[in-house]
């Protein structure tokens, strides 16, 4: 019995449709696994304090045997290794002696601070001595392995972005102002769900909480802008646009699990600019590094947020555009398209 043309007419639909989850399937296996699957240091900043030849002689072997894997540096005093700690500029300093000792400051990376243990942990075996480790920067108890900010970021991500799909879908007939309104709306709400989460919830932070606030609303804000502005462009495409944007290279450049010094080239370098390591590391340095660097971190989501509304802009005079030349035709293709694109984003 062959198929009638309503049965050819809804497969080819459907496999029309199936095209996205599988380019997300791709998409999320290639950076996912890309990022994760095999973490190996590469000019990881470590120090060895001290001045004397035991010093030198001690940081130029470790550099020679890591083969790339360290970027060892002398320090001249237990002072100077902290306040490189605390300052970001490196994520470990040892101490030789009869007692030797491992500085490392785990809020900056619990993943780096683990890699860094692991080789003097071998050092120390070799002089036949036993390794104390000090952390000079502890994460809050509530956060024991410092990745909690990192799964934070994935709340505020799908908030944004879910938000992203229903505007610009179930939206699409309202003018743009009110798609703006409904994503400033949006983006208070998503990050004050992110605040009561990282506070009161959970206890991930313990300290700055109105900043964290801040830095969480900057980058929902961000995210919903850009969406909303991108769909006016992508229309049914817009979901696997920003799950490209805002998860597969989001999350994976982040910092939040593995820093870049951990990470293939690609993620390292994203990690300089994109908005979900401007809010990862903004947060851990606001919190617990007296707001180092704070202000580039600052910079980096405020930007994105004004690429967000540069598209938005950009989406509206488009829009005024399609409207003069299409007409009607245009309104009324709108609420099934609308419908279809909300259904398939949901699904996803």
């Amino acid at each position: 019995m062959s198929a009638g043309p309503n049965t050819t007419g809804a497969l080819r639909h459907v496999l029309g449709h199936l095209l996205t989850p599988l380019l997300m399937c791709v998409g999320m296996g290639l950076a996912y696994l890309g990022a994760f699957h095999a973490p190996a240091p590469h000019d990881l900043r470590v120090d060895v304090v001290g001045s004397g030849p035991t010093a030198q002689v001690l940081a130029q072997t470790l550099q020679d045997k890591g083969a790339g894997a360290l970027d060892v540096r002398t320090v001249a005093d237990r002072e100077t290794a902290v306040t490189a700690l605390r300052e970001q500029h490196s994520f470990g300093a040892y101490i030789p002696g009869e007692k030797p000792e491992l500085l490392v400051a785990s809020a900056s990376s619990d993943t780096s601070a683990m890699a860094v243990e692991k080789v003097f942990t071998k050092v120390a075996a070799g002089q036949g001595a036993p390794l104390q480790v000090t952390d000079v920067a502890p994460v809050a108890s509530g956060d024991p392995t410092g990745q909690g900010v990192f799964f934070l970021l994935v709340a505020l991500s799908i908030g944004a972005y879910a938000s992203v799909a229903v505007i610009g879908g179930a939206g699409a007939v309202l003018p743009m102002r009110i798609r703006v309104l409904l994503a400033a709306g949006m983006s208070l709400v998503v990050s004050l769900v992110g605040t009561l989460f990282a506070g009161p919830v959970f206890h991930l932070v313990d300290q700055g909480l109105g900043g964290v606030w801040a830095l969480s609303w900057l980058y929902a804000a961000g995210i919903l802008l850009v969406g909303v502005g991108l769909h006016t462009f992508l229309r049914r495409w817009t979901t696997l646009g920003v799950m490209v944007l805002f998860v597969m290279l989001n999350f994976t450049s982040s910092g939040g699990i593995y820093r870049p010094e951990l990470q293939p080239g690609f993620f390292g370098a994203l990690h300089a600019f994109w908005n979900g390591a401007g809010f990862v590391e903004g947060v851990r340095g606001h919190v617990y590094f007296d707001g180092h660097a704070l202000g580039g971190h600052v910079l980096t989501l405020s930007l994105w947020l004004l690429a967000g509304a540069a598209l938005v802009v950009a989406a509206g005079v488009t829009e005024a555009r399609r409207k003069t030349v299409d007409g009607p035709r245009v309104q009324a293709a709108a609420p099934a398209e609308a419908e279809e694109e909300v259904e398939e984003a949901v699904a996803v």
